[in-house]
């Protein structure tokens, strides 16, 4: 195949529109996933924008907290139609999400007790456990490239997992120690963010490595004030009109796991357990575990998860009454989903213009480095929470083995791993395939 030598014409509003729209749709397999489909189709088909430009992009919004994947197609978004561009290339990328998982977690809440719907949850959880792990491996294995960054993440999966230290600590403290080991052992920190990179060429791009910046793209003080003003109000606003109790709460506590996201949502998922199952007591860790399952289950970032959270928080507290329990919890899901991704346009949109003025600096990919590594540590010890919740289900943590050990349960989590890492099949079909085994066990059983 010839590489083209023409450059893209500028899409259209509504093209760009259309286009947004089908990836709110398609948008599986987690932010590594995601991003291979916007590269696919925006870097190489397209051509809207070159590998070079969506790499650096990339690894701004991996600095962030929130969602990677969501806030690279506000940036994209952005660059290719401005302001409104953004908003809706990030809208569209989580809004048929929401409605997906408003309507399986109805589904799960009101049918949960009939023997199917619990085999086949009986056969996704194992899964999770795999494809946690699996995320551990895929991420360490691509960006700690020395024994530094390694002994990094285990330092981080010691202060999480026995020193009970908080997640966000972590994170700022490895953001430092990337920082300064940017400067002392510069050749340690030149990782990146372990997405790699490419010197492929398909041709000219529309948004191309010597584009001029447009226009819009330049920095301006006096529009970051704006922004950052007008999203301030927006924020207090919506809280504003939230009723006081369990959505304000909410609006809250949302608006924080936001800000603190650092690293994805695997991540993230200890500080959103901590704050729903243990504080607020919206959900048991059960509960949580079936929602990252469906979360894994539908397109958009896995970070939606948090609205599964919400809808099972505001059905269980009943907030308009027993007998609207699915208006309460679709509230509940999109104020969750509305507080939680908020932040990330005001990121993308007031910050991205100071980006673009920046390519390649050390001292902007060396601490996003040391996040990185810290990540794998966290992650890690979400997936053996994960796993004590599945294989040993009665147990507590004054007894963290009692109560059984659930060899099958056990041994499907190895297979899915296994599917995952040797075999290299899609997440997808290792979860319907461990749906099956679940489902059919349990009826066995």
């Amino acid at each position: 195949m010839t590489t083209p030598t023409e450059r893209p014409a500028h899409p259209g509003f509504w093209e760009a529109f259309k286009y947004w729209l089908l990836l709110g749709f398609i948008s599986f397999g987690g932010p590594a996933g995601q991003i291979s489909i916007m590269h696919q189709e925006l870097v190489e088909k397209r051509r809207w924008i070159s590998e070079r430009r969506f790499l650096h992009a990339l690894n701004y919004c991996m600095v962030l907290p929130g969602p990677e994947a969501q806030q690279l197609a506000i940036y994209i978004g952005w660059m290719l139609h401005r302001s409104w561009g953004g908003i809706v290339a990030g809208t569209l990328f989580v809004l048929p999400s929401l409605f997906i998982l408003a309507a399986l977690t109805y589904v799960y809440l009101a049918f949960g007790d009939v023997t199917f719907v619990q085999g086949v949850f009986n056969g996704i959880k194992p899964a999770v456990v795999a494809i946690v792990v699996f995320a551990a491996w895929r991420i360490g294995s691509r960006a700690l490239k020395n024994n530094l960054l390694w002994a990094m993440a285990a330092v981080s999966f010691i202060a999480i997992f026995a020193l009970k230290i908080p997640f966000p600590y972590i994170v700022l403290a490895a953001g430092v120690l990337g920082f300064i080991g940017g400067k002392v052992w510069p050749d340690k920190f030149k990782v990146g963010g372990g997405h790699g990179a490419s010197n492929q060429s398909y041709g000219p791009a529309l948004i191309d490595d010597d584009t001029p910046p447009p226009a819009h793209t330049r920095f301006r003080p006096g529009r970051l004030v704006i922004l950052t003003v007008l999203f301030v109000v927006l924020w207090g606003a919506a809280m504003l009109m939230l009723p006081a109790g369990t959505l304000s709460d909410m609006g809250e506590f949302f608006t924080k796991a936001a800000l603190v996201t650092f690293g994805g949502a695997y991540a993230v998922l200890p500080y959103v357990y901590q704050g729903g199952v243990e504080h607020y007591q919206w959900l048991s860790g059960t509960q949580m575990i079936d929602g990252l399952a469906l979360g894994e289950t539908t397109p958009g970032p896995l970070i939606m998860v948090v609205s599964f959270v919400g809808f099972v928080g505001a059905w269980t507290k009943e907030i308009f009454g027993p007998d609207a329990l699915f208006l309460a919890g679709f509230a509940g899901a999109s104020v969750a989903t509305f507080f939680t991704f908020l932040p990330s346009f005001l990121f993308i949109l007031a910050g991205a213009p100071l980006v673009e003025a920046t390519h390649g600096d050390l001292k902007f990919t060396a601490p996003l480095t040391g996040i990185t590594a810290a990540v794998v540590g966290v992650i890690l010890n979400l997936a053996v929470f994960f796993g004590w919740h599945v294989i040993w289900p009665r147990a507590t943590e004054a007894a963290p083995f009692s109560g059984g050990f659930e060899w099958f349960y056990a041994l499907i989590s190895v297979a899915a791993f296994i599917a995952l890492w040797k075999y290299k099949m899609d997440i997808m079909k290792v979860i319907g395939a461990c749906a099956a085994v679940g489902l059919a066990y349990t009826y066995i059983v």
